[in-house]
């Protein structure tokens, strides 16, 4: 969830805030872009799907930090009972869910993270 960048033009966002800027939104460990109103039409919680939730609930922005928060209670629940279990797995996720596995099991420093990028 890439806050009030959500679904902008990544060369227009840069031209204007800077390309390390964006950069450090986008890659940085515990960083956040800027944060969506929930008056803002992209705001996750304008989406039918997320009707049963409570606004609290839905982010507003979100750092790869939030993301390992997200990501890793699945890993522990999901995933490794079933590697456990001698079970094929595959991980299909968005690139930033992949970037705080990667971080996770392959133990990446905060500072480095901003270099890892899943294509």
């Amino acid at each position: 969830m890439y806050g009030g960048l959500q679904g902008l033009n990544k060369s227009e966002t840069a031209e204007k805030h800077g390309e390390e800027q964006v950069k450090i939104w986008r890659r940085a460990y515990d960083i956040p872009p800027p944060a969506l109103q929930t008056s803002d039409p992209r705001w996750p919680g304008n989406e039918a799907k997320y009707a049963h939730l409570h606004t609290a609930c839905i982010p507003v922005t979100e750092c790869l930090k939030d993301t390992v928060e997200r990501v890793l209670p699945c890993w522990f629940d999901q995933i490794v009972p079933d590697i456990k279990s001698c079970k094929r797995v595959v991980i299909a996720a968005h690139g930033n869910s992949l970037r705080a596995l990667v971080k996770f099991l392959d133990g990446i420093p905060d500072k480095d993270i901003v270099e890892l990028n899943i294509p």
